[in-house]
């Protein structure tokens, strides 16, 4: 078949491909990951499957974690939510103060740090006993309870998390953060440190490819509108300051991690899962990145 073709085609064309990036070492337990690991997932709306490498291996997701909780929120609050924090790519690295204070404490957008605690403080503010909630949430997504977090990535990016606790002090300053700091900051470790499988990420994003709908069950998650800002703002921004240059070379909606994963969805059709924990100087995988860009190229489809 044609996409078992031109996944093995790619795999094998950038399975040697080493030593042009570094594994991310300021979360400590994150750089004991070995950066030969590569695996690439798709998964389409009517169904079918097609996996190769490292697949079945789990990886700490970090930031692609933030598209579940927008996700989770999005249907609770409304346009409400774009009053706390922007659509906007950033243009500045992830964890900017420098951009934060000059923009009066509102996130440029909800896939920066700041915006992604803008995110979790308010589902904080909502939800009792978040941590297993957001867990029961991309577990049904997935359509699989085998997905966990990991302790200690959670207790080691809270220790090292100085920087996200000053931005939520921050937006604290500005009116535009109500939870405690601690308690925020310790939710969102935790949903940073899901480990899946690219097989498991591909699947847990098809309600993305379907108008939010999710395929595996049958089940709105979010409503059709919500289904497309979220792709809209993953274009954008999902990528922090390379998310031009990924919409230009991949053309897909798309989210990335300091884990080394990259998942993307072409709506109505499919989502993919890369991981290779190799990063550039962007914080994004260059392997990920140059598999989805032959992947949209030797597929002849993109969302452009």
């Amino acid at each position: 078949m044609e996409m078992e073709k031109i996944i093995k085609s790619i795999y094998e064309n950038y399975a040697g491909d080493l030593g042009r990036g570094k594994v991310a070492d300021y979360i400590p337990p994150l750089a004991k990951v070995s950066p030969d690991k590569y695996a690439i997932s798709v998964c389409t709306v009517d169904g079918k499957r097609y996996n190769i490498g490292d697949y079945t291996e789990k990886f700490s997701i970090q930031s692609i974690s933030k598209v579940f909780t927008l996700a989770m929120l999005a249907p609770m609050v409304g346009k409400e939510l774009w009053e706390s924090v922007g659509k906007e790519p950033s243009g500045s690295p992830f964890n900017s103060l420098v951009q934060l204070e000059y923009e009066k404490g509102i996130p440029r957008n909800p896939f920066i740090n700041a915006g992604a605690l803008v995110i979790t403080d308010k589902l904080v503010e909502r939800v009792p006993d978040l941590n297993d909630k957001v867990l029961e949430f991309v577990r049904g997504l997935a359509g699989d309870d085998d997905i966990f977090y990991n302790r200690e990535v959670a207790a080691s990016e809270y220790v090292t998390g100085e920087r996200n606790k000053a931005l939520a002090h921050l937006m604290k300053s500005f009116g535009n953060f109500k939870g405690k700091v601690s308690q925020v900051i310790s939710a969102y470790c935790h949903h940073c440190s899901i480990e899946m499988s690219t097989e498991q990420l591909a699947k847990a994003f098809l309600f993305l490819a379907n108008g939010g709908v999710n395929p595996l069950s049958g089940e709105a998650v979010v409503g059709t509108r919500d289904a497309k800002r979220i792709n809209a703002i993953m274009l954008t921004c999902g990528f922090y300051d390379e998310s031009g240059d990924f919409a230009y070379r991949v053309g897909m909606p798309g989210k990335s991690g300091v884990g080394g994963g990259i998942v993307a969805v072409i709506p109505g059709k499919l989502s993919i899962a890369v991981w290779s924990p190799e990063l550039n100087v962007h914080g994004n995988s260059y392997r990920g990145i140059a598999t989805l860009a032959d992947f949209t190229t030797e597929l002849g489809i993109s969302v452009f």
